[in-house]
């Protein structure tokens, strides 16, 4: 059903396939060297325009848009550079578009409602079916999508599914449709979704919420809706799974699995490249400058593994639960992904594939989250370091996930809400963690991807009181901050209303795609 409302796409896959029998090449890597990264692309001059900060932001450049040929661009590059007034900025501006800022600049009325706002909204971070330019980094897609808004112009993963919460209040069905489409689409092209369309994310993915969406998609739509996804969906759980016979004895892994013991094997976030990051590459090289006495490889690792949990960054993935050169993410289980990947397991059977494979998974993994994960002495949910074989020191508001999934016990969601209402709720709704380092998935801030999931959670489990409380503060800051500035942002200072948040790699973004969506979702609920 899916390939029949995207002919071209099967004509795209069938032509791979045939170039693939002749050379012999893999289909996936057939299609992935058509979408090179920039640094491929570009060789030294990506390294030139990055290393010497010709933007402020580093992704900024990984964005442009050619304006001619990459090959003429480079020749250009070579000779225009031995000149003795040459300026590398105004070179790259005459051979590249900048990208679009989307509704950054848009201009806000505040006697509107805050909802009548994130509806006009809407058509402002809405990107349409793009087309394909050569030497872009973008990742073509086939169906129009919402973007986050700001240096965000492309789709993003996990955002994607808090966006879509309230894109079904606004009745908007059509574009989560479109927005599953897509994702259905490059899961069938490269096999996975990626962190967002972009090339250089292409060796990574983001917290696998495209059973979430699929499961939204079917209470508007009925049960159809998994017998239409059911082959995305396990190819997603491929791809977070690959690997599980290369695994040995316990504390052996590979690529995203880790083996606990003979009958435990959890995921971690394992991006598959161990380089800087295209869109960060100078602050990469900075950052494993700082610790000389690490490898550098096994470092950028880490921080791409941390891209790829989408909490980029957090004391969540540190050594020293305060400083980002310690990052060793791939050493750590993250409960909230393993929550995740039981969801997907469970939304597999519902959709009637393999169903007694995928059950007894699903049961076999929520065993190990609650081995490895639980905390019973001080009544949480941890992330577990398989290398130390202990919890890591960091209590974040992962700990909700596996309520929001309903997996626990009732004494376990009491005893997890008993630690939300003693030490994450702020004035201004939760915050991230208790830690504060400086970076933006750490407090002061709060994220309202993760007032969601707190506030479902603690509903599923009948804290609907404390639900609730989380859920006003969370609206009445995103209205005052809007009131006052015209603007709903990416994160919040929950400790300090005040107060803007702040931390980590660039400057708080407006938009926001999911801000807009988990506030009209509570608003539906609570005003």
């Amino acid at each position: 059903m899916l390939r029949s409302r995207f002919p071209f796409v099967s004509l795209l896959l069938l032509f791979t396939f045939f170039c693939c029998r002749q050379s012999s090449v893999d289909p996936k890597e057939a299609v992935e060297n058509t979408w090179q990264r920039p640094e491929q692309l570009y060789g030294q001059f990506f390294v030139d325009v990055q290393m010497q900060a010709v933007f402020p932001d580093s992704k900024t450049f990984v964005d442009c848009t050619p304006k001619m040929e990459v090959g003429k661009i480079l020749t250009n590059y070579e000779s225009a550079k031995e000149a003795t007034d040459f300026d590398l900025k105004e070179f790259v501006l005459a051979h590249f578009d900048l990208p679009k800022q989307y509704a950054t600049n848009f201009q806000s009325d505040t006697s509107r409602s805050i909802q009548s706002h994130i509806n006009i909204l809407w058509d402002y971070l809405t990107r349409a079916a793009d087309q394909s330019v050569r030497g872009s980094t973008l990742i073509a897609l086939p169906e129009s999508y919402i973007v986050p808004g700001g240096r965000f112009g492309e789709v993003y993963y996990w955002d994607s599914y808090f966006t879509m919460l309230g894109l079904a209040v606004a009745d908007k069905y059509e574009m989560i449709e479109n927005m599953a489409d897509n994702f259905a689409y490059v899961i069938d092209t490269v096999g996975h979704i990626p962190n967002g369309n972009r090339t250089y994310y292409l060796s990574r993915s983001q917290p696998p919420f495209f059973a979430q969406i699929v499961n939204l998609l079917a209470e508007k739509k009925g049960n159809a809706i998994y017998q239409r996804y059911a082959e995305a969906l396990e190819k997603e759980y491929q791809f977070w799974t690959k690997g599980e016979d290369q695994l040995r004895g316990a504390g052996s892994s590979y690529q995203r699995l880790v083996r606990l013991d003979e009958n435990s094997i959890l995921a971690r976030y394992c991006d598959d490249l161990d380089i800087p990051r295209q869109e960060a590459y100078k602050e990469d090289i900075e950052i494993a400058n700082e610790n000389s006495n690490r490898d550098r490889k096994a470092v950028y690792k880490h921080l791409r593994s941390g891209a790829e949990s989408g909490w980029d960054f957090s004391s969540r993935w540190f050594d020293d639960a305060q400083n980002l050169e310690t990052i060793e993410t791939t050493d750590i289980i993250p409960v909230d992904l393993n929550a995740l990947l039981y969801s997907l397991e469970m939304t597999l059977a519902k959709a009637g594939v393999d169903v007694e494979k995928y059950e007894q998974k699903a049961q076999a993994r929520k065993a190990a989250i609650i081995e490895y994960c639980w905390d019973e002495e001080n009544g949480v949910f941890r992330d577990y370091d398989f290398i130390e074989g202990n919890y890591t020191t960091v209590v974040s508001l992962a700990t909700v996930y596996p309520l929001f999934f309903e997996m626990v016990s009732p004494e376990q969601a009491n005893a997890v809400a008993k630690v939300i209402a003693r030490d994450f709720l702020k004035a201004g709704g939760v915050v991230s963690t208790l830690n504060k380092t400086g970076e933006q998935w750490d407090a002061p801030n709060g994220w309202a991807p993760l007032q969601w999931m707190t506030i479902q959670g603690l509903r599923n489990y009948g804290h609907e009181e404390l639900a609730e409380q989380i859920a006003r503060r969370w609206i009445d800051l995103n209205i005052k901050v809007y009131k006052n500035t015209g603007k709903l942002v990416e994160k919040y200072n929950v400790m300090d209303m005040s107060l803007e948040a702040g931390g980590g790699e660039y400057p708080v973004q407006d938009g926001f795609g999911w801000t807009n969506g988990v506030l009209l979702k509570l608003m539906s609920i609570y005003e």
